[in-house]
């Protein structure tokens, strides 16, 4: 907690006033010119310095674009009840529909002149630093449909894709249930599911089935936008020429083919090393199989587990960033101090977690639920990861600085590494013992359930390319994927077949299949600290020129960086080395508990 007690909000004023202010007024009036300056460079064929322009318009248009959207959907995530923010949202959706047109525009063009393009990235010092742009745009180019389909496909997507996005966020941060008939508290979806931390398996039991009727009961608008946004990417992804919306999500991500295949063969062989973890967990709590709402149950006994108060979490975040690069802690202490974080839990503030920037300000915010656990703590760091990773790009031109999924993940989980392993430098037996399975718990997330939402996700497209499912239908396709990746770790009859209205992710029709970059970013991110660890102190420049590099070339060549083979089988079994160590750990501590 803050000096007062609270836990903080976030403060926009840097950003903006108000909706009413008007700086914020002028700027929409100034990127309605921008997008127009943008649109008449394209009206040409190109030459080297008009393509210079043309990029510099675009980056000018889309930063000031970016802006103005992060600081609406700022205040909608905060309060999804706020009319105002909503209406921004979509007059700014409006506003933005040329950009979206003049950016299908500009990469045509680079196709009808791609061999003198090309030339001129090789000869033109100016537009050197952007082949890499230049080219990933051409490739771009050949899926996307005529300007006039595109710019039709945008307009619908206010009404259609986003639209059903909007109603997902809607419903989960207002539904409420009773919980207790004689106070009449009621509880949010994100305070039930928070509950799934209680160390009282009856509590966790009594949330569970709380929090699976609360879903039930919004499942057909859920399932509706569900089928919506699935439907929409399949019809479009389908007319632009990709094979499925994993093909573009590959290519989203910046990865070969080869690199997915051998970081999801990884995953697989890994589930065994979480079986024995789940097994032993069980164990722990004293049951023969976990629930699945005995996955985030606490190691530490009732009472033992230590309750952060904001303070503490946030200087102790500080300094395990100091203790690997000093200008990383000098970064999370000036946004905690500017108030960058807006981390009270309250009713009709979406849940989860996320950063967004302010390409204009070069400031981030990050969105939270603070309840004082240690994995309220995590969360932090893994969110400033994101926005350290915002501060190290934000000088480079805004088409140098667009970093995929894969890449983002890696930045927040190594922060999240960082203050684990500063929190079990200090640990006493039970701590530790609390710190390892707490980590295990998160590792299982990022592995067995990520893989298991990527299951889920592939047979989803699959089935809605044959036709609309229904809630249970959705239901079944999440039990068998839970089924395929949790296997004998988890009580077969007590799993989790509404995730798929739980997790946010699903609900994005331009971004399909995000939940392996989580999987990429957690084992990549644990050979990078493994590195760290060995190379000394010269490693923090070698990882901020990596993090520097991920909006200008493939995955693979960031990883380059770092010494490291992205297609390489053995690369990715370092990752889970160190997951399997802490397994051995805690199946050790627990033989010791147990004599």
């Amino acid at each position: 907690m803050d000096k007062n007690g609270n836990i903080p909000r976030w403060k926009l004023t840097t950003i903006y006033p108000s909706f009413d202010a008007p700086e914020y007024v002028q700027d929409k009036v100034i990127l309605h010119q921008r997008i127009q300056a943008f649109l008449g460079g394209l009206e040409e064929p190109l030459s080297p310095g008009g393509l210079l322009d043309v990029i510099h318009a675009y980056e000018a248009a889309a930063g000031l674009a970016e802006n103005l959207m992060a600081y609406a959907e700022a205040i909608y995530t905060t309060d999804t009840q706020d009319e105002q923010a909503l209406g921004e949202i979509n007059a700014l959706e409006a506003a933005t529909l040329p950009l979206e047109k003049g950016a299908v525009l500009f990469r045509d063009r680079l196709k009808e002149q791609k061999k003198q393009v090309l030339q001129w990235t090789e000869s033109e010092d100016a537009l050197k630093p952007y082949r890499f742009f230049i080219t990933e745009s051409l490739k771009k180019a050949v899926f996307q449909m005529s300007p006039d389909m595109e710019d039709l496909a945008n307009d619908l997507s206010r009404s259609g894709g986003n639209a059903w996005t909007r109603l997902r966020e809607a419903l989960s941060s207002a539904t409420t249930v009773l919980w207790d008939e004689t106070t009449g508290e009621q509880k949010t979806l994100i305070s039930l599911r928070d509950l799934a931390h209680s160390p009282d398996r009856h509590i966790r039991e009594r949330a569970y089935k709380a929090e699976l009727a609360a879903w039930k009961a919004i499942a057909i608008p859920l399932a509706a936008s569900l089928n919506g946004v699935k439907g929409t990417a399949l019809t479009l992804e389908s007319r632009r020429g990709w094979k499925s919306p994993l093909e573009k999500s590959r290519f989203q991500s910046r990865i070969s083919e080869k690199t997915l295949a051998v970081l999801i063969a990884a995953m697989e062989g890994a589930l065994p090393l979480f079986h024995r973890y789940l097994k032993a967990k069980a164990q722990l709590l004293g049951l023969p199989v976990c629930a699945f709402y005995d996955l985030f149950a606490p190691a530490a006994p009732t009472g033992a587990a230590r309750q952060w108060t904001w303070e503490e979490g946030t200087d102790f975040i500080a300094k395990q960033f100091d203790a690997f690069d000093p200008e990383m802690g000098t970064f999370a202490r000036h946004a905690f101090a500017c108030s960058w974080i807006d981390a009270e839990p309250r009713k009709g503030k979406i849940g989860g977690a996320y950063c967004t920037d302010f390409p204009l300000a070069g400031e981030s915010r990050i969105l939270c639920n603070f309840d004082g656990s240690f994995d309220s703590v995590t969360t932090i760091a893994h969110e400033l990861g994101h926005a350290w990773h915002h501060e190290l790009v934000k000088d480079l031109p805004l088409s140098l600085a667009r970093y995929p999924m894969t890449l983002a993940e890696t930045a927040s989980i190594f922060a999240e590494t960082l203050i684990f392993e500063g929190a079990l430098r200090q640990a006493s037996f039970t701590e530790r013992l609390a710190l390892i399975e707490g980590n295990l718990q998160n590792s299982c997330q990022v592995i067995v359930d990520i893989l298991s939402r990527f299951y889920f996700e592939a047979n989803l497209f699959t089935r809605r390319a044959e036709g609309e499912l229904s809630p249970e239908g959705l239901c079944e396709l999440m039990r068998d994927a839970q089924k395929k990746t949790y296997a004998q770790g988890l009580d077969p009859q007590l799993l989790h077949p509404y995730m798929w209205a739980v997790k946010s992710h699903y609900y994005s029709p331009a971004l399909g299949f995000y939940n392996y970059p989580y999987g990429f970013g957690l084992l990549f991110s644990l050979s990078l600290y493994s590195k760290a660890k060995t190379a000394g102190p010269g490693f923090q420049r070698i990882y901020r020129d990596l993090l520097r590099l991920t909006g200008r070339a493939s995955a693979e060549a960031v990883a380059q960086v770092a010494g490291f083979s992205l297609e390489d089988e053995t690369f990715w079994q370092q990752g889970i080395g160190i997951i399997l160590a802490q397994i051995e750990e805690f199946e050790r501590m627990l033989t010791s508990l147990t004599g």
